[in-house]
């Protein structure tokens, strides 16, 4: 991009990479652009007020898929799948150090979820999701029991919500679960995008010992559609490094664990 753009034509190609890419952070919009970051936030503050995208923690979100009850619909899987690939797989990476064997794990129906499921060794392991991705990705590790909830399936994520699925969630417990989200905030907790993925999410963390929240850092600040859980509800987050030291301790200070890697 040239610097002489216009700003009109400059916020309009900003709402078209939040739009491409899901999300996108004020640094990588700075430099497409060729101008400073604070210009950068001054258009985010105008596209957010007239509609157009969403502000979150150091960056944008996309609202393209808005319904007409006023909250964003799920982005589909293949699109969660490359967004922030990079970060999605640090995290997992982490995530995976904190699986033991003999543990009964579960997996939420994430695209980060999935990075854990396919970078996963074959180790005795129970895993309990309502993933198809996920329990495809585990299907040809032999030592691995995979369990699903079944339900409804969500096309847009791939994976099973709804009564029947929260159902079949009661017959179990976890040690672990590794969840996602749409939005984390200080006020307003853990939110997901549509209010079946809230309420699954919300079952999936009261039959697990320990919840670890998968989130990349476009996600802190972000107040999504459906309250799924109070941070009261997690133990650790784990992060990338794009979130700011001063952000990770005020979630430090509730007793969460915040990792950044």
């Amino acid at each position: 991009m040239v610097n002489i753009m216009l700003a009109a034509e400059r916020q309009e190609y900003i709402v078209r990479v939040v739009n491409e890419r899901g999300s996108a952070r004020v640094s990588e919009l700075a430099e497409l652009c060729g101008v400073t970051e604070e210009t950068i936030r001054r258009d985010l503050d105008r596209l957010e007020e007239a509609g157009r995208l969403r502000r979150s923690h150091g960056g944008a979100v996309s609202l393209r898929d808005a319904d007409p009850s006023g909250g964003p619909q799920e982005i589909p899987y293949y699109e969660r799948e490359v967004t922030r690939a990079e970060e999605k797989r640090r995290i997992a990476e982490e995530a995976v150090r904190h699986i033991l064997p003999g543990e009964r794990i579960l997996l939420d129906g994430s695209s980060t979820a999935w990075y854990v499921a396919r970078i996963l060794p074959d180790i005795p392991l129970t895993v309990l999701t309502n993933s198809v991705k996920a329990a495809a990705e585990l299907g040809g590790k032999e030592r691995i029991e995979v369990l699903m909830t079944g339900g409804l399936l969500s096309h847009r994520s791939l994976s099973f919500v709804g009564p029947l699925a929260e159902r079949a969630l009661d017959d179990f417990h976890v040690e672990k679960a590794f969840l996602s989200c749409k939005g984390i905030h200080l006020e307003r907790g853990i939110s997901e995008s549509t209010g079946l993925q809230a309420q699954i999410k919300r079952k999936m963390a009261e039959i697990s010992d320990h919840v670890y929240l998968l989130a990349d850092a476009s996600k802190f600040g972000v107040q999504a559609f459906a309250r799924a859980l109070d941070l009261g509800a997690v133990k650790t987050i784990i992060t990338d490094r794009g979130l700011d030291e001063a952000t990770a301790e005020t979630y430090r200070a509730l007793g969460i664990e915040v990792m950044a890697v």
